[in-house]
């Protein structure tokens, strides 16, 4: 009996961690360069009697779905989508470096340049700062360039530093619920020197809002069966101790 209970609250829990996937996904259909959640199973066997239960290898999201999503043409300057593998690096919360496909940059006041949801973006030696300038473009590996505030107008571009452009392929990742992707374990993700942006374009999210719904249904199926499980499990506790009961 214990083995059926425990079978089905873990089933339960693991559903319950899928269905938080899910509307995170929806939540985010519409927001610049989002990969969706994906949350991994592992194949455990958690009585040590053969078993075969499934849990969620994190309590939350483990890992995200790399497919591209569809890209616009903005026309903004600071507006760039990543080629290819590519990835962005930007600062984490934490003082980490995470990764992202969110093209949509800016400056803050103190000339910090971040993505839209505020993550400074990584450069050659750090967050980038971008000094006053009356212009401000990035070419398509990366580099930033600016013309001085104040300067004449025949004063050439001047490069600033350049965008940390990355690779995950051959690397293991998770995701975390800040929507970043990280090195599993700590570490970083090697610079990929020929990685390539496009300018004045932004990638979108590459959530599939049919299928989205579809798994929510299926999702909340699963759910049912596993509550039914535990139902039985309690009904068939409760007659047991009736005959028991009826025996003394």
């Amino acid at each position: 009996m214990d083995k059926l209970v425990y079978t089905a609250a873990t089933g339960m829990r693991a559903r319950m961690a899928a269905q938080a996937a899910i509307a995170n996904n929806m939540a985010n259909a519409s927001t610049t360069g989002f990969r969706a959640d994906l949350v991994n199973f592992d194949q455990l066997d958690m009585t040590g009697q053969g078993l075969d239960t499934r849990r969620p290898t994190s309590e939350e999201v483990t890992n995200a779905d790399f497919k591209p999503g569809s890209v616009q043409q903005t026309g903004r300057p600071l507006d760039v989508a990543m080629s290819g593998q590519a990835w962005l690096a930007v600062q984490a919360p934490d003082g980490s470096e995470g990764y992202t496909r969110r093209g949509d940059l800016q400056i803050s006041a103190s000339g910090v340049l971040e993505t839209g949801d505020g993550f400074p973006v990584m450069g050659s030696g750090g967050p980038i700062t971008v000094p006053p300038a009356d212009k401000v473009q990035i070419a398509s590996d990366g580099s930033i360039s600016i013309k001085p505030l104040g300067s004449q107008p025949d004063t050439p571009m001047q490069q600033i530093d350049q965008l940390k452009l990355v690779s995950p392929v051959g690397s293991q990742t998770v995701k975390g619920l800040d929507n970043l992707v990280y090195v599993k374990g700590g570490g970083t993700l090697p610079q990929d020197l020929t990685a390539k942006v496009e300018t004045g374009a932004l990638e979108g999210s590459n959530v599939d809002m049919t299928q989205t719904l579809v798994d929510m249904i299926e999702n909340q199926r699963a759910y049912e069966v596993q509550a039914n499980l535990l139902k039985n499990a309690k009904d068939l506790d409760q007659g047991g101790a009736s005959v028991m009961s009826l025996q003394s």
